[in-house]
């Protein structure tokens, strides 16, 4: 065992193959291998794992940028931060930021689209999990709420953007902190500590009042291909997001019982609803003859629906129809909300079929409810 804290030390040390080491606690050492050309050299870690008994090396590099008697010091921080890394069950291997995302995102196509843009270019991309700190991720976060978010991505004429809002920082958060979460699980880090809180999603304060009434829907299907129509009257008739819909298979879907099972939503936990009416009837012409693999509603090619795939004929037909210029896709969705509160249907229900909290049925639709309030009042007149 060698002394490697001194710098005088060091510098006696003859150039070999096999590092000089030096025991740190136990199983834990701290290795340096002088340079042959020149002065310095390079520092290493090594465990010992009493389970497997195997001895796992870290390469560290030469800590060049900082003075002699400064490299002891951190050579021997680092490894001691890596030896607690592999205590806690953490992975031998050490994964960047942005591995750890692109390794997500091969399982994940909307990852695959975001991370480009909000992350591979970004500085916390080259930072190593063992190390990502709150700050990093804090810094991260704020930098992607400076950024403008595009209005329209077509790459003919100008491009439009606006104010990036909390709400739409949410979803770009969900991608990256499932590929931290999915890191975490793998062991290439041990902790989630470092976004937990920083990745916490904001209130997004803002309601949503878009209405498009009956006629309106009736007018924008009218002007959808046959296809786009099928989808956009699934949104009418069911009070899912998008993408829930879009994923809905015809084996969800039991003609039977009238009993439409939806497993794919941002709510995360399944869920059965119960249709009748027009609503059974529209799920029973789209199950025929379709395997129950097939897309419950699907494009003209036969593939399933995703947000570049609806969002081109929903504008085009929002258009053609002279109707507010802000309607997508969502704001079907938050119309049938919308008349099953005006309906009176209690909040409750209306968030199980939805997919989402009371509390979000209160934050966004409960100003709905001030005219049933203000029936009863009345009949509380003696």
């Amino acid at each position: 065992m060698s002394d490697l804290s001194s710098v005088r030390s060091r510098e006696t040390l003859k150039p070999q193959r096999e590092p000089y080491w030096q025991k740190l606690a136990t199983g834990q050492f701290l290795g340096y291998r002088p340079s042959r050309v020149g002065k310095g050299g390079t520092w290493i870690a090594r465990f010992y794992d009493p389970e497997s008994r195997r001895k796992p090396l870290k390469a560290m590099g030469d800590f060049g940028h900082l003075p002699d008697n400064k490299r002891f010091s951190a050579a021997s921080t680092e490894a001691r931060e890596w030896f607690q890394h592999l205590s806690h069950g953490g992975s031998e291997e050490t994964v960047t930021v942005r591995e750890a995302c692109e390794r997500y995102a091969r399982t994940n196509a909307d990852a695959a689209k975001r991370f480009p843009r909000y992350v591979y270019a970004d500085p916390i991309a080259k930072v190593k999990l063992p190390k990502l700190r709150e700050h990093h991720v804090r810094e991260w976060r704020e930098r992607l709420h400076a950024m403008p978010a595009l209005v329209t991505r077509s790459k003919k004429g100008e491009q439009v953007t606006r104010p990036r809002s909390p709400a739409t920082v949410n979803r770009d958060m969900v991608a990256f902190r499932a590929a931290l979460n999915m890191a975490l699980k793998r062991g290439e880090v041990t902790s989630a500590l470092a976004w937990k809180d920083a990745l916490r999603p904001a209130e997004a304060k803002g309601r949503r009042n878009l209405y498009l009434d009956r006629d309106q829907r009736r007018a924008l299907l009218a002007e959808l291909p046959k296809d786009a129509a099928a989808f956009a009257r699934g949104l009418c008739l069911l009070p899912l997001r998008p993408g829930a819909l879009a994923a809905l298979r015809a084996g969800d879907f039991d003609p039977r019982r009238n009993e439409l099972a939806v497993d794919h939503d941002k709510a995360g936990k399944g869920r059965k609803i119960l249709v009748e009416g027009d609503t059974a009837a529209m799920l029973k012409d789209q199950v025929k003859s379709k395997l129950p693999a097939a897309p419950l509603f699907a494009r003209a090619d036969g593939k399933a629906w995703d947000k570049d795939g609806w969002k081109g004929p929903i504008k085009m037909g929002v258009i053609a129809a002279q109707l507010p210029t802000a309607a997508t896709a969502y704001t079907l969705r938050h119309s049938t909300i919308t008349d099953l509160v005006q309906a009176g249907l209690d909040l409750l229900t209306i968030a199980q079929v939805s997919g989402t909290s009371v509390a979000m049925i209160e934050r966004h639709y409960g100003h709905l409810q001030r005219k049933q309030a203000a029936a009863a009042l009345a009949a509380l007149a003696l």
